[in-house]
């Protein structure tokens, strides 16, 4: 499965998982959403973090970013799956102070 038919998926079944309310299967999608981020930022080279931070977001990323932004409680649960990996390796690639 290609990584952006994956984090499709992702998105896909956290949209069905808000629709239908479940705080556990939420936490299952946000969990498997985050470790793909944490995968995409450790598997990257600092070359292919920058070229993808001047491309403009995939529609996926778009729905994925509209759901955190509707769901503050998710996006908390999300950052703080991600913040540790994803600032380690900005800081190393010089993407961030």
């Amino acid at each position: 499965m290609s990584k952006s038919t994956r984090l499709a998926a992702i998105v896909l079944a956290l949209a069905a998982v808000v629709i239908a309310g479940g705080w556990a299967s939420r936490g299952m999608v946000l969990s498997a959403a985050a470790d793909e981020v944490i995968r995409k930022f450790q598997a990257a080279s600092c070359e292919q973090l920058q070229a993808q931070k001047d491309e403009p977001p995939s529609l996926i990323k778009r729905a994925a970013v509209g759901f955190l932004r509707a769901d503050p409680e998710a996006r908390v649960a999300f950052i703080d799956m991600i913040a540790a990996p994803v600032l380690n390796k900005m800081i190393e690639c010089g993407m961030a102070p």
